[in-house]
């Protein structure tokens, strides 16, 4: 059978160190509009985006410069019809050295092309992972939702 959840990887020059500790800002890279703590085992956090995305995230596997894991523990994505769509989900962010540079292979579990949210979430997905946190990576900024953004 083949594995059919959303996966993108990108190579960058920097360590798994770098790799690790901007995965761990998430409000480096996807949005300022986190609460709770994104960094340690059994953190828990919630992203909210407007009225149309609130998921709650418990970081359920932490192997520093290796493996970052989130349980999606409760979901509202408010344009599908199966709001709770994400909520059992998992997020991993794969850390691995590949020669003289460290790939980062990011991973939602469970975000697959039969749910209504692929096409939309996957597209997101693409742009927080592949241009905001390979920016903050590679630059040290990223190019996450501002807080700005989500009061207007």
């Amino acid at each position: 059978m083949n594995n059919q959840d959303f996966t993108t990887s990108f190579l960058v020059d920097q360590s798994p160190k770098d790799v690790f500790d901007a995965i761990n800002n998430v409000r480096g890279w996807w949005t300022e509009g986190v609460a709770g703590n994104t960094e340690k085992l059994n953190d828990e956090f919630s992203v909210q985006f407007w009225d149309v995305h609130y998921t709650m995230q418990k970081l359920i596997e932490v192997v520093p410069y290796t493996r970052v894991a989130w349980l999606i523990t409760d979901s509202k994505l408010t344009f599908i019809a199966d709001e709770t769509e994400w909520t059992g989900t998992k997020i991993v962010f794969d850390i691995l050295k590949k020669g003289e540079q460290t790939e980062v292979r990011f991973t939602h579990i469970g975000l697959v092309p039969q749910g209504e949210c692929y096409k939309d979430c996957s597209n997101a997905w693409n742009g927080y992972i592949n241009t905001s946190l390979k920016n903050l990576i590679t630059t040290g900024k990223g190019n996450p939702t501002t807080i700005e953004q989500l009061t207007k």
